[in-house]
């Protein structure tokens, strides 16, 4: 991908977009389609072609797609499998026909097998049933990973797939219904020491444990595969920040400054047990995440606090 290149960034207002544009343009790319045309409706086949076949896009960084944590997924499982279907489905095959030169797929963590050997390797991809909370929208994931591959093999697109961590950083979704671990323990510190409350509730027992990656390491490794990697299996994109989620809220609580007690909703579901991933193969290639955990949470709780009246207001949608 040269500096020139014409990039397109397929979810534009999520989290990860947002992040990409940002350091996209910091490292100087001037071609970036969404900064001169808002993207259309993903999910508008018509639309998507239209705006493909006028801006003639040569490398897409696919990030779009609703999703959210156990609540959401619990909620809504229809919706979230269908959005993330028809966007990726859409953008894949448009991207195949205006021969774009490259596209990256980012997918989750979600499609590993509930009970997969730790650290996750993609090898094990589909060799167990998947977590029961959020298995349709993993199941739309791996469908996106699945057609990233079949485009390859039939049409020889360079089409590749990554697998993060779990996401977080300025610009995530601290709604009350959807939003993953790190925005809603966030949100229910800050409200509890606003409102000068002596507890806080964290769903689960606090035993899973995850690994987490902030957004704007996310987004520079997303470019380096785009620079770096053309192989057609999935690649991880981990940091080795795993934290128990009693360890999150705690290191939470201290960034915050909260000074009441953490109450364990042991009827809530925990999710996986264990989530981690192996990242070897992209840290073999030169990559490393460049932001620890506790500055990665300090810029997050800032952009909360920055964005706390919008985001009364507002539900991020991703």
């Amino acid at each position: 991908m040269k500096k020139n290149s014409r990039i397109f960034v397929a979810g534009e207002d999520s989290m990860e977009g947002k992040a990409l544009i940002r350091h996209l343009k910091s490292q100087h790319y001037d071609s970036i389609i969404n900064l001169q045309y808002r993207e259309p409706d993903l999910t508008n086949y018509p639309m998507l072609e239209e705006y493909f076949h006028k801006l003639c896009p040569e490398c897409v960084f696919l990030v779009a797609g609703k999703s959210g944590g156990i609540l959401a997924n619990q909620k809504m499982p229809a919706t979230l499998m269908l959005d993330n279907l028809q966007i990726l489905c859409n953008v894949m095959r448009i991207a195949h026909q205006a021969q774009v030169n490259k596209l990256l797929f980012l997918a989750s963590s979600c499609t590993y097998p509930k009970h997969a050997e730790q650290p996750m390797r993609p090898e094990m991809l589909m060799k167990g049933p998947l977590e029961p909370t959020n298995s349709p929208y993993a199941i739309a994931k791996l469908a996106g990973i699945e057609l990233c591959q079949a485009f390859r093999k039939q049409h020889g697109d360079n089409f590749i797939s990554a697998i993060p961590a779990n996401v977080f950083g300025p610009g995530d979704n601290f709604s009350t219904d959807d939003s993953h671990v790190i925005a809603a323990i966030m949100l229910k510190m800050h409200e509890a020491k606003e409102q000068e409350n002596s507890a806080v509730e964290i769903w689960g027992s606090g035993k899973p444990q995850r690994e987490f990656i902030y957004v704007d390491d996310l987004a520079d490794a997303c470019l380096f595969l785009m620079k770096k990697y053309d192989n057609g299996e999935p690649i991880n994109i981990g940091s080795g920040s795993i934290l128990s989620i009693a360890e999150l809220a705690d290191a939470i609580k201290s960034i915050v400054g909260y000074k009441g007690k953490l109450e364990f909703n042991l009827e809530k579901l925990d999710g996986m047990p264990l989530k981690t991933l192996d990242s070897s193969a992209l840290f073999s290639l030169g990559w490393e995440p460049s932001v620890s955990f506790e500055m990665a949470t300090e810029r997050t709780y800032g952009w909360f606090k920055t964005n706390e009246a919008y985001l009364s207001r507002e539900t991020i949608c991703r």
